[in-house]
């Protein structure tokens, strides 16, 4: 039997997918194949086989079982790919032969188009596919092939663990496959499933809650899939797969909206990841909950402490603040006041911004803003723009902040109010844009300059993709900064740079050192320290010899700690 697994990507709140990112679905599905017997087991992404669209149908129909796995709960902008468009997931589902799996987010939530819509209901598919799994896709490729197709559930879960860590080490092979192996890719890995939140209902609008109660994923099952990963060749990890990492094996979840925190067991999950991966070159998390850092101070400031000693610097908690106005948060049941997410956001201030090796802090908080939600009135945006306010005036830093509007989705409790809510979303645009801009051209900028002031060398930024006559880079980890190098350089490759300004949501730098004998004027000038009339005496004076030739012939100056000869 010949299986191939199609990933459309995922982008939900608790797991990311587009590359360079994997995501957990396809590996956990290759996984149960292989459990099941299949040895040959292909992967490829939507972008992969876009490129000869015909030809890609044609070969998808020489296969026994085609699974699709997608879904975008949080749309955003991605650089390393396009998730899949619908009109794709119903061509493949008209493919004939082979039978037809649809799984990930968009057969359990519905297809997302963009923030500000509502979203497709997964039954759209069900024409088009023998099963759109409503549950765990793995697991029902796994009653499939070893029961027969009417057998396979699609609403079936699992209980606990115990396969998914089967499946996870089974799958780590899949990696191999993956268009960014042995470049920059970055696995996320599962600690547990849901939200502590599900015992109050959790936030209106978001689709974690809808995986049920809390199961919670054993630290020997994440160090062994660790293990795998790292065998296959992986490098990059990401704790991502949770809603608030710092609740991870936390007591009384189950029973408390924000359960205390257990620094003991994260400790034991980081160390067991540091000795079965001994030289990874990433170590990051995704999402933290203000509300638990801002109840749970002891405990947070450890477990903070640990993720500066186990993790890699560049590493953001994100966090879902959702919106500064109170009324609003009490409407739909969110999670945090905004005096709590100001105290969240000190702690990561005071004790993850020490700098890294890379030249990034090592640990700073991320932000999440929704807009249109219930109750949001004109007033909600100008809280919005007075808490941001209040996190500059505070000295504080902020790695990045996310604004997005929501995206309604069946199985939450806004779907009945999704027509009203979008007409809000009609009647607030321009408020919405107008913050959008607020933040981009004054809190953004700002923070950049905070977090990576000019001549900070950032090191290992892999180059990703030339626009205009500059080339786009980042480093690999959660939420990287974007970089912007005014030269088309090779791409593919990883390079020190250095900042030298600063826009919304990227900075501008240039290679580091830079050769003063060979660099085009247009990157010279750009140095720190280097004024038009030493920039002159640079171009008269080429070829150098050394640095010091440099010194005497143009004179001092900080643009001499950038360059070589």
């Amino acid at each position: 039997m010949r299986v191939v697994i199609v990933d459309g990507y995922t982008d939900e709140p608790a797991g990311l997918g587009v590359p360079p990112y994997l995501d957990v679905y396809a590996r956990y599905v290759a996984g149960a194949a292989a459990k099941a017997g299949i040895d040959e087991v292909h992967y490829f992404t939507i972008d992969q086989l876009r490129n000869d669209w015909s030809t890609s149908l044609k070969l998808l129909a020489q296969h026994d079982l085609v699974v699709v796995i997608a879904g975008i709960t949080t749309p955003g902008k991605y650089l390393g790919g396009t998730p899949i468009h619908i009109d794709e997931i119903f061509d493949i589902g008209r493919v004939e032969g082979p039978v037809k799996v649809l799984g990930g987010p968009v057969a359990k939530f519905g297809y997302g188009i963009e923030g500000g819509t509502v979203a497709v209901p997964s039954n759209k598919f069900r024409r088009y596919y023998d099963l759109v799994v409503t549950g765990d896709v793995d697991l029902v490729v796994y009653r499939l092939l070893t029961e027969g197709l009417e057998k396979a559930t699609p609403s079936e879960v699992h209980k606990d663990f115990r396969l998914v860590d089967e499946f996870a080490q089974l799958g780590a092979r899949i990696v191999v496959q993956h268009p960014n192996y042995g470049k920059n890719l970055i696995v996320e890995l599962e600690t547990y499933r849901s939200c502590p939140r599900y015992v109050s209902g959790g936030c209106s609008f978001c689709t974690t809650v809808g995986y049920g109660p809390v199961v919670t994923r054993p630290v020997e099952g994440v160090v062994r899939e660790v293990e795998a990963l790292y065998a296959a060749g992986v490098r990059h990890f990401r704790l991502g797969r949770q809603a608030d990492f710092y609740t991870y094996m936390a007591h009384d979840v189950g029973k408390e909206d924000f359960p205390r925190p257990n620094p003991a067991a994260i400790e034991r999950l980081l160390v067991g990841i540091r000795n079965a991966a001994p030289e990874l070159k990433t170590l990051h998390i995704d999402n933290v909950n203000p509300g638990t850092v801002a109840r749970w101070k002891t405990e947070s400031v450890e477990i903070t402490k640990l993720l500066v000693k186990y993790g890699t610097p560049g590493n953001v908690a994100a966090m879902g603040v959702e919106t500064a106005d109170p009324r609003v948060v009490k409407i739909n049941n969110l999670k945090t006041e905004p005096e709590e997410a100001l105290e969240a956001i000190e702690l990561f201030t005071k004790y993850g911004s020490v700098r890294g090796y890379n030249g990034m802090p090592y640990l700073l908080a991320g932000i999440n803003f929704v807009a249109g939600l219930p109750g949001e009135t004109a007033e909600t945006y100008r809280l919005n723009i007075e808490f941001l306010q209040k996190v500059l005036e505070r000295g504080l830093l902020v790695r990045r902040v996310n604004i997005r509007q929501v995206l309604i989705f069946p199985t939450t409790r806004l779907w009945p109010k999704a027509k009203k809510l979008t007409a809000r979303l009609r009647q607030h645009k321009t408020r919405f844009l107008q913050f959008k801009k607020w933040v981009r051209e004054v809190f953004d900028r700002e923070m950049l300059r905070r977090i990576v002031p000019t001549g900070t060398i950032l090191r290992e930024v892999y180059t990703e993709a030339h626009f205009y006559n500059g080339t786009y880079a980042r480093q690999v980890g959660s939420y990287p900064l974007l970089v912007y190098i005014p030269s088309r350089l090779e791409l593919e490759r990883y390079i020190d740079v250095v900042v030298v300004d600063h826009g919304s949501r990227s900075v501008l730098a240039l290679p580091y050192p830079l050769d003063i004998n060979k660099s085009e004027k247009r990157l010279l000038r750009r140095l720190p320290g280097l004024s038009k009339e030493k920039l002159d005496a640079v171009l008269r004076g080429r070829p150098f010899t050394s640095i010091e030739e440099v010194r005497r012939k143009v004179g001092e100056g900080d643009y001499l700690n950038y360059v070589s000869v």
